[in-house]
């Protein structure tokens, strides 16, 4: 009897033991299966700025540069009253040739439009009588003829004096070089002591003090350059400076490939001719959904990416536009605040189960939290699987 009671106490032990061992082992199932779904990080599509930019490099140079000639020749250069650098006004003096010589050659004008003046009014007075014994009959018609010639010659000869005398007064102004527009002095060759003349202008101007950008583009990027487009321009010694297209390229270079254009710049004091420069031309600019551009799978199917949705991999094909500040554009086929893997791959598929995890979304962070993560938790569920 007693050896019936102790084999009784023994079954009803056992019982609750067996169940006890039964709910270790689904907790470790459990505990198995949700360590071997891969964690990964997430971002979120967002609506933001993208832009299109083309990427230009070039030369700081006059929007229109003006040369200034001496208009008399073989005269001496006797005053110089700016230097390079200086800003003048339009009529604005800027040197003086030496007036003797055209003194004396306005004076002698002078005196031949007296003669020719006086030699008017002599063969006008001729002109009077030769009429006047013409009508009385006491002078032939011949005579009357060479008197109107003389008064017609007489009047050309007053004109052409007026002439002289004009040209002789100008030439002598001219002697007074002047600025033909408001501006800046940018190179000055006029040296005291030598002759007017020649080639070389004696001073350069940049009309308006007007700085632009004379950059070259490649030809691929024509098509996207309008007049006005905004541009970034990061210039030697000065940093960024704003501007927009002037005038874009109406031929390209054959052997570069590489067409020129002129960007207006904002005027910033320090621009020089001659500086380097380069930057950007924004050709387009709107808000549109991004993602993170790591995010964006392309192979020969085009562009995809990976949604998740309640904790499953949706893989989507997308329409990828602009690519701008590390986001890609996506036009069609992910909505705003959708979460996406943030650096898709190709080891998910279509509904692989995945745990979201805590995470930076640089391309970087997001690696590690993805890959590396699964096959941490897989040989975690190894392991588990292993254990008797």
């Amino acid at each position: 009897m007693r050896g019936l009671f102790i084999v009784m106490l023994l079954a009803g032990l056992a019982g609750p033991a067996a169940s006890v061992a039964e709910s270790v082992d689904e907790q470790a199932t459990d505990s198995a299966v949700e360590r071997a779904i891969p964690a990964i990080t997430v971002s979120v599509a967002e609506t933001s700025e993208v832009q299109a930019r083309v990427p230009v490099v070039g030369t700081l140079t006059a929007r229109e540069e003006v040369q200034v000639h001496s208009q008399v020749t073989g005269h001496e250069i006797t005053e110089i009253l700016v230097e390079a650098g200086d800003r003048v006004e339009k009529g604005q003096p800027l040197a003086r040739l030496s007036r003797d010589t055209l003194e004396a050659q306005l004076a002698q004008a002078d005196a031949g439009y007296q003669q020719a003046e006086a030699a008017l009014k002599q063969a006008a007075t001729a002109l009077k009588r030769a009429q006047s014994l013409r009508a009385s009959n006491n002078a032939s018609q011949a005579a009357l003829d060479d008197a109107v010639a003389a008064e017609a010659n007489a009047q050309a000869g007053l004109a052409q004096a007026e002439a002289a005398r004009r040209l002789a007064r100008l030439d002598l102004d001219r002697t007074e070089i002047v600025a033909p527009v408001t501006g800046q002095i940018v190179e000055r060759n006029a040296t005291l002591g030598t002759m007017s003349g020649g080639t070389e202008p004696l001073f350069t101007l940049i009309a308006d003090g007007a700085i632009e950008m004379s950059a070259e583009v490649i030809e691929t990027a024509l098509q996207s350059l309008q007049p006005g487009a905004p541009a970034q321009i990061s210039v030697a010694g000065l940093g960024q400076v704003s501007g927009e297209v002037r005038l874009i390229p109406a031929s390209v270079d054959p052997v570069t490939r590489l067409g020129k254009m002129r960007i207006a710049l904002d005027d910033v004091p320090g621009l020089r001719r001659g500086l380097f420069a380069s930057g950007w031309v924004i050709t387009a600019k709107r808000e549109a959904v991004t993602i993170p551009a790591t995010a964006v799978l392309s192979d020969d199917d085009g562009d995809r990416v990976q949604v998740v949705k309640d904790g499953v991999v949706q893989s989507r094909q997308v329409r990828a536009g602009l690519l701008w500040d590390g986001r890609r554009e996506i036009i069609e086929g992910v909505a705003a605040d959708e979460q996406v893997i943030t650096r898709s791959g190709a080891f998910f598929r279509d509904g692989d189960s995945v745990k979201i995890v805590d995470g930076a979304s640089d391309p970087d962070t997001a690696e590690s939290g993805t890959e590396p993560a699964a096959d941490a938790d897989a040989e975690g569920a190894g392991e588990q699987a292993d254990q008797p």
